[in-house]
């Protein structure tokens, strides 16, 4: 059963915490947490992802961005990062994680999710347009009290 996901990217101020917010907002049953392979350290989500979720509606959850830990990846059912190259870095220093890091684009011919950081709103609202297909094609795949009966 997957019921702890790790959401992955560089900074984890843009696209971690959008897909945090989205996984929150669409399947509340699950525990949700994101870190960053270069996290910028206690710093809040950039302030265009914040933008974004508030023009969808989607609650903006608590954050101060967080540098991954081993502590996060024994936490994690599963492990969603934006492209290959966050996925060879955690697999290739972490190889007890194969098997349970994917993806977050799996479900959509493994998808990859450009960083927006430092480009314009227009960027960001294509990465919310983006995390919200491979979120619902991740959907089916997380467990739910409600699915299992």
């Amino acid at each position: 059963m997957i019921n702890k996901v790790l959401v992955i990217c560089i900074g984890n101020i843009c696209r971690s915490p959008m897909a945090v917010a989205l996984l929150r907002h669409h399947a509340p049953h699950l525990q949700v947490e994101s870190a960053g392979l270069r996290a910028c350290v206690g710093e809040d989500m950039d302030n265009l992802t914040a933008q974004v979720l508030a023009d969808n509606q989607v609650p903006r959850p608590a954050h101060a961005a967080c540098q991954l830990t081993d502590e996060q990846v024994r936490w994690a059912d599963l492990i969603l990062v934006m492209d290959q190259r966050q996925l060879r870095s955690i697999t290739d220093t972490a190889p007890h994680t194969r098997g349970k890091t994917f993806l977050i684009g799996k479900w959509l011919d493994n998808f990859e999710i450009d960083d927006p950081y430092r480009r314009p709103i227009a960027a960001f609202q294509r990465t919310y347009t983006e995390l919200t297909r491979c979120i619902e094609g991740w959907l089916p795949y997380l467990s739910s009290e409600d699915r299992q009966r």
